[in-house]
């Protein structure tokens, strides 16, 4: 099913962060109109004084919240006469151990990376498929397909958000709407921990622009795979993850003494004082 996105309404979370941003530029190039969602009100301010109102709208909403959900969803089907499309973009993160993890940073990854992304399509879903035609987008990460130590909630959210997606991709065959899911490799934007990102260096792996990935997402929303990968070797080794994942434990175990050292590097940056840490 192919989809031409000039004139589409499309609901964006996590539109201020460095995916976000970039993928708004490529959805407006495409002719697209976007209600673009984020938890901070100065960023989105910034965002709807760059593109102004011609073809974008701005909605402050925290969607870990069911009263922040439910304004969202009531804007979504008023604006413009309703969305068409549905990109669930927004995420959160931490590199660390997972014995080091506290609650409140592993419910955060849960609800903003998982829970909220479902409650959000399950309360869009009747209005969706009320269209002739429509998409729900979920954007996940390569770690929802090969889960990797020092990121383990992150990984268990993005796993559970990629099951959701092919779950409610079947539940919905037959109908006019698509679910697509889109997994990134590491991306050069400030999600990242620092610390990642010099292990990741020192491994050798590799970074794309968010230009890439938004471009890999406006070609998936236009009619391309109900699934993808971005990157080589990481497409092939999460295929090798699903048939033969001792072979990946083994090549991971060899991994954790530089893991656990940059580890280490960024539990030490967070307990500096901010102005040390910027230095």
């Amino acid at each position: 099913m192919r989809m031409n996105l000039a004139g589409r309404k499309i609901l964006l979370t996590g539109a201020t962060g460095g995916i976000g941003r970039v993928l708004v530029d490529a959805l407006l190039a495409r002719g697209a109109e976007v209600l673009m969602t984020g938890r901070r009100a100065e960023n989105l301010d910034q965002l709807s004084q760059r593109y102004g109102s011609d073809r974008t709208h701005g909605i402050v909403a925290d969607l870990s919240t069911e009263s922040d959900r439910s304004r969202l969803c009531a804007e979504a089907l008023s604006w413009r006469g309703g969305i068409d499309v549905l990109v669930n973009n927004a995420g959160a993160g931490r590199f660390g151990l997972f014995e080091d993890e506290t609650s409140a940073s592993i419910e955060r990854q849960i609800q903003t990376n998982l829970i909220a992304p479902m409650l959000l399509t399950r309360s869009l879903l009747p209005h969706l498929l009320g269209r002739p035609s429509a998409t729900i987008l979920n954007i996940g990460s390569v770690l929802g397909h090969l889960a990797l130590p020092a990121q383990v909630a992150y990984s268990a959210s993005k796993f559970g958000l990629r099951g959701f997606s092919e779950a409610l991709r079947r539940e919905l065959a037959g109908t006019e709407v698509r679910v697509l899911h889109l997994a990134p490799r590491a991306t050069d934007t400030g999600f990242n921990d620092p610390a990642l990102d010099r292990l990741n260096a020192e491994l050798g792996v590799a970074s794309d622009p968010p230009e890439r990935v938004a471009a890999k997402a406006c070609r998936m929303l236009e009619g391309g795979p109900a699934e993808l990968v971005i990157g080589w070797p990481e497409r092939f080794f999460a295929r090798l993850n699903r048939l033969l994942p001792e072979l990946v434990d083994g090549a991971l175990r060899k991994q954790l003494p530089a893991v656990r050292r940059h580890v280490t590097t960024s539990a030490q940056a967070r307990r500096l004082p901010k102005a040390q840490q910027e230095v």
